[in-house]
């Protein structure tokens, strides 16, 4: 059985049980910072508060005070954040524990999932569970029940009769199959291929934007026109999404197929402002909590736009020949970036930004013409006539879609802080299942070259 702790999750939680996290972490970090978000660029009103002012207190000092603090609230009160008993021992580890597990660092132990795993599961089942999925991986496919006759053939030949009558019921043993290998709903030959590579067995916690950014690229699923002699072509889209924010820092249309300059100009331009554009609206700026506009636009030498920009510490690819290229990679040296290759046949390690290709596909792209469908069977009967987008027109729209549409996508915290106060539109984002709210695409019954932004006023 595996006695591993569950990792904790903040979904993990109830409704209540979060609220006090977040009491939690706003303490922890007024007496780390000083202030209760965490930075003095989001000062609430009355901070820094006396005690707790980082210009004239030391970090033991605050620490003290909020203990201090703490032990002065009513016994029902600090029961009830689940600080009755707080010392400044409880802030040490709290601050060691910050860096590394984030929110969850903070959270009551006893509130989270201790085990993963079953008690019917003996020492003697779970050897049969994995000698079963070791043959059933060079076997053609087979069904669970097929698994579950295995299972017993194995314990009553190894072990005898007697261990046979301990194994768990059927449901049982799909559930524990399921939890420590997944669904395998893939291809045989693919999972093959996905268990004969090492998956390593170190992590990566994202705590902050820019400490990681994920690159990827997939066929542009709109046929283009060639902005020179008109022909319809095929272009490859790639995207450099901030895996901490999700936002879409820079991205890419190449003709026929990128190269090593595609991505390393893609690099370029995630740590580069871009440019407001002649037809944008001033809502389309981006807005720096504490800092005036006027002194961001002469820092920039032009007005920014709503993008994040940022010199990113750690960038994430597949294994393609693009990204193994020795030029991305003294590239990435050069602005001192660490390459770190996603693990081979494990495509969950870009999650984020493959759901992002998804997200521009059903939200943008498909009400386009020129769209070619998932597979040829659901092509349209002639997507090459239909196409009538250059590549420098569907550039200019996917930038406009992203810094008016994505960054402002309501659910998720994008390109603002939390606490930022609102200033323009709010920088965040909603499900990408959901429709946006604050603009949609219209298109005229006659094939014009260009399509019309409409916003809603509703």
């Amino acid at each position: 059985m595996d006695d591993k702790q569950q990792p904790a999750r903040f979904e993990d939680l109830k409704d209540d049980d979060q609220k006090r996290l977040r009491l939690r972490v706003a303490h922890f970090l007024e007496a780390e910072s000083g202030f209760r978000s965490g930075s003095r660029h989001w000062a609430q009103k009355g901070e820094p508060r006396p005690e707790y002012d980082p210009e004239r207190t030391t970090l033991t000092e605050r620490r003290l005070a909020k203990v201090a603090e703490l032990k002065a609230l009513h016994p029902d009160d600090a029961r009830q954040l689940g600080l009755g008993q707080i010392s400044e021992r409880t802030l040490q580890r709290w601050s060691a524990a910050w860096p590394e597990q984030g929110i969850m660092g903070l959270a009551d132990g006893r509130l989270t999932p201790v085990l993963r795993g079953h008690r019917k599961i003996t020492l003697q089942v779970a050897e049969a569970i994995h000698a079963v999925h070791a043959e059933c991986l060079h076997r053609s496919r087979v069904g669970m029940k097929t698994k579950e006759r295995m299972i017993h053939q194995f314990v009553r030949e190894k072990f005898g009769t007697e261990s046979e009558k301990k194994i768990p019921h059927y449901t049982t043993l799909l559930k524990v199959w399921k939890e420590w290998f997944g669904p395998e709903s893939g291809r045989q030959r693919y999972l093959r291929s996905a268990a004969a590579v090492d998956t390593g067995g170190s992590t990566v916690t994202i705590t902050r934007p820019g400490q990681v950014v994920v690159l990827d690229t997939t066929p542009f699923p709109v046929k283009l026109r060639d902005d020179v002699f008109g022909e319809p072509i095929t272009v490859d889209l790639t995207l450099g999404l901030d895996a901490f924010t999700h936002s879409l820092a820079a991205f890419r249309l190449t003709p026929e197929s990128d190269s090593s300059i595609e991505v390393a100009m893609l690099l370029r331009d995630v740590m580069l402002p871009l440019p407001m554009r002649s037809d944008w609206t001033p809502d389309m700026e981006w807005h720096y909590p504490g800092v005036p506009d006027a002194l961001v636009t002469e820092f920039a030498g032009h007005p920014v736009a709503g993008r994040p920009f940022f010199a990113p510490e750690t960038v994430t690819s597949d294994h393609g020949s693009v990204y193994k290229n020795h030029h991305l990679v003294q590239v990435a040296r050069t602005l001192g970036t660490v390459v770190l290759p996603a693990r081979a046949m494990r495509p969950q390690d870009k999650a984020a930004c493959e759901r992002a290709f998804l997200g521009i596909q059903s939200l943008l792209l498909e009400m386009l013409l020129g769209y070619r469908g998932q597979d040829v069977a659901d092509r349209g009967a002639d997507p090459e006539g239909d196409a009538v987008w250059t590549v420098d027109e569907m550039e200019h729209l996917l930038a406009t879609w992203i810094v008016r549409i994505w960054q402002n996508r309501r659910g998720w915290t994008s390109t603002r802080p939390p606490g930022t106060p609102a200033a323009g539109t709010a920088r965040t984002r909603c499900s990408p299942r959901q429709r946006p709210a604050t603009g949609s695409l219209c298109r005229s019954r006659t094939r014009a070259s260009t399509t019309t932004f409409c916003l809603r006023t509703s």
